[in-house]
């Protein structure tokens, strides 16, 4: 009876052990796979993560160093267009949004230089951060830049992503990744070309 708890144990902490390796397994070869096995929609925070991943990877923290993350706008015009239809119109904010979130979970000191010097409070909401350059907190030392830009493409969008120490100009780190097309949109329902949007039915 003794032996045959101890087989049972022992093949329960076995079990254990195996499906956690399983797991790690899983993990690591999902950061490593292959990014068209992956699926877009929904997936922007996956594939930031990898950019943030190739961004940071000679880099280390430090206490004495600021981060301050600005926009990726597209590189032909360097400013965001209200007016582009292109599904990944709004990737630029988010990917801002994104690599702050990013640089903050590896241990990176990052500046909002769009906080404001107060809660504003109105009728719709309540909110401390502001793009109106009147209500803006003074900001700390700044020492590095973290900003990037977008080459649209038909099913994407290449996104730069670069790291640029703000007194001597330098770029101290960079990184390159394609974000398809369908990670805020369908693909098989919605499709930019020269500027216009067109909307397709995908053969249905």
């Amino acid at each position: 009876m003794r032996l045959s708890l101890r087989v049972l144990s022992v093949g329960l902490i076995l079990a254990i052990v195996g499906g956690c390796q399983s797991s790690d397994d899983a993990k690591a070869q999902m950061s490593q796979s292959d990014p068209l096995a992956v699926p877009a929609l929904g997936n922007v925070e996956y594939h930031t993560y990898i950019l943030a991943n190739e961004l940071f990877a000679d880099l280390r923290p430090s206490r004495q160093a600021r981060y301050a993350v600005a926009g990726f706008v597209p590189v032909d015009t360097m400013k965001y267009n209200k007016n582009d239809q292109h599904p990944l119109m709004m990737l630029g904010h988010q990917l801002e949004q994104g690599m702050m979130t990013e640089a903050t979970k590896r241990g990176f000191t990052t500046q909002e230089f769009k906080l404001s010097n107060d809660i504003i409070v109105n009728d719709e909401s309540d909110r401390v951060l502001t793009r109106n350059i009147d209500q803006l907190s003074d900001i700390e030392r700044v020492d590095f830049y973290i900003t990037g830009t977008l080459v649209y493409q038909q099913s994407g969008a290449v996104v730069n992503a670069r790291i640029i120490n703000v007194r001597n100009k330098d770029v101290v780190a960079a990184a390159t990744r394609f974000f398809p097309a369908e990670i805020f949109w369908e693909e098989e329902r919605v499709t930019s070309r020269n500027g216009r949007l067109y909307r397709t039915e995908g053969g249905r």
